[in-house]
Parts: structure tokens; C-alpha cells; sequence
């Protein structure tokens, strides 16, 4: 058994002051909110957003469909969860009507009385198309309706991609964490 440690980056906002409106999103996407029911279309999103992504490793569940089930699970039974701040980005082809499920992002209100971003992620097709700003900023809105007024979130310091969103979105480097990772090697 082998350790690997992943360096990682605590990043806040404060919520006061900010104008969380959404930018427009390109025709055929839209944002579902949580329910109960949709458990399986979260987790679908989350899978396709982080498999064979640097997270996949740091969060080996996020790997496999079944993986991010579980982990959907935990995170909206968990006390805190937010269901205001939890949503699922969904894309509808031209002349389609097959939905698919390509982005997801989750929120808790922390012990510590901060909102906790959990698990931003849009689908490799999707990318760059400022679906991850309009995700982000409405789960914002929802921690500031929720009455909290400081989030944060963890993310990988390889992902330059989504610290970049972050830095360009207000969010600050807070502090540095190495997350420890246990490894078989045959």
C-alpha cells in the first residue's frame, strides 16, 4: 500500500456585494434543481463530468458511476445539505428530445455556519462555454438566499482550468491542504 498526497487549494467568497446574475446560457441548456427524484441524473452528471479527470484520482469514487451514487447520497442527507444551492445542468440537442446530463454542482452550510461547494463538474463537451460560471453563480445565489454570506470550496491544484474560474469570479486562496490518498501497487 502505497500514499499518494494531492495538493489542494481552500478558495472563499464573500457573498455580500457580488452580483451572482447569471450569464446566458447557449440555447438547449438548462438548470434543474434538486429533487429527491433526480438523485440518479446528479449522479450521471457528476460521473461524466469527473471520470478520467486528475478528481477521479484524488476522490477515487468519482471514477465510476455507482461511486458517485453513493457520494450523491451521502452529500443530500448530510445535515447541512442545501437544496437551493444544488443543482443539474442539462443539455437538449438541436431538433432533439433526448436530454443529456452534463454539469452538477452541490452545497452544504458547513458546521462552521460557511457554505461548502461540493463537487463542481461539467462534462468534457460542454467545457468552455461559461456553463461552469452558470452553475456557479446560481448555486451562490442560493447560499446568499440561504442567509449565509462566506462559501468556499476545495479544488485540485493541477486543475488550472476551474482555479482560474474561481480566481476570475471573486474567490480567494484561503489556505493549502495535501490530501492523502491511498494507492495498490501490484
Amino acid at each position: 500500500m502505497n500514499v499518494t498526497y494531492f495538493k489542494r487549494y481552500r478558495m472563499e467568497i464573500g457573498l455580500i456585494g457580488h452580483d451572482f446574475s447569471r450569464p446566458p446560457m447557449s440555447a438547449g441548456y438548462r438548470l434543474v434543481p434538486w429533487s429527491d427524484s433526480a438523485l440518479d441524473d446528479f449522479s450521471l452528471a457528476k460521473y461524466l463530468s469527473f471520470r478520467g479527470e486528475i478528481d477521479a484520482n484524488v476522490f477515487p469514487c468519482l471514477s465510476e458511476l455507482a461511486g458517485c451514487r453513493r457520494l450523491m447520497r451521502e452529500i443530500s442527507r448530510k445535515p447541512g445539505f442545501l437544496s437551493e444551492a444544488t443543482w443539474l445542468l442539462v443539455y437538449t440537442p438541436p431538433g432533439s428530445t433526448a436530454e443529456e446530463n452534463c454539469g452538477t454542482i452541490q452545497g452544504i452550510r458547513s458546521r462552521s455556519g460557511l457554505g461548502a461547494i461540493q463537487n463542481l463538474g461539467i462534462a468534457e463537451p460542454h467545457r468552455d462555454t461559461g456553463l461552469g460560471t452558470s452553475l456557479l453563480f446560481r448555486s451562490l445565489e442560493g447560499f446568499r438566499q440561504a442567509g449565509l454570506k462566506r462559501v468556499y470550496l476545495e479544488v485540485t491544484a493541477q486543475n488550472d482550468g476551474a482555479i482560474r474560474l474561481y480566481r476570475r469570479l471573486g474567490f480567494k486562496l484561503i489556505k493549502t491542504v495535501f490530501k492523502a490518498v491511498e494507492t495498490v501497487h501490484a
